[in-house]
């Protein structure tokens, strides 16, 4: 999270009840969450409601987090109003959209994604290849933009929180904060 810019908020996709909201908005991030399931999103303010073991919900009424489609025909336009510090995409995939999280970051902004690859069928669902990543997908993403430096790309199985084959990257929009890339 140290490279996340403290300047705006952080879009956290597919938040579900709040795993890493909470964790950013106790590290003192501003958080808009999103996710299409009406319960998580009522399960996480509920967890907001209630105080935090370390206290630092100074600016929890600037967190937003709203039910919303992720998967529209056309790329949701109330997410187009904001550039972010900071996107984070875990264990979701939607391939219309891929570009369009890059487009939400502001200079400097970070884009963290994690999720299923090729071959995670082995170890259950997601087995549908249209919610596996490809071999390197994230990275030619992201190097297929112009503006952004990769920080770390990584593919291959994991063992926590359970067996599967993932792929991570961590990219900066416009490295102009000195990292040694």
């Amino acid at each position: 999270m140290p490279l996340i810019p403290r300047e705006g908020r952080v879009l956290d996709v597919a938040c579900g009840v709040g795993r890493h909201a909470l964790a950013l908005i106790e590290a003192g991030y501003l958080v808009y969450g999103v996710d299409n399931n009406p319960q998580a999103i009522l399960t996480l303010e509920n967890r907001l409601a209630t105080p935090m073991t370390n206290g630092l919900l100074t600016r929890q009424g600037q967190n937003t987090f709203e039910v919303l489609d992720l998967e529209l025909a056309e790329f949701p336009s109330q997410l187009q109003r904001e550039q972010f510090s900071g996107v984070i995409i875990t264990n979701y995939l939607y391939r219309p959209f891929l570009v369009n999280w890059l487009q939400l970051l502001q200079h400097q902004g970070v884009f963290i994604y994690e999720t299923f690859a090729d071959g995670n069928a082995q170890f259950g669902k997601p087995s549908n290849p249209d919610f596996l990543l490809r071999e390197n997908e994230l990275l030619d993403l992201v190097l297929n933009q112009e503006d952004f430096s990769v920080v770390s790309f990584e593919q291959g199985r994991v063992e926590l929180p359970k067996p599967a084959i993932v792929q991570r990257i961590c990219a900066v929009k416009h490295n102009s904060i000195g990292l040694q890339l």
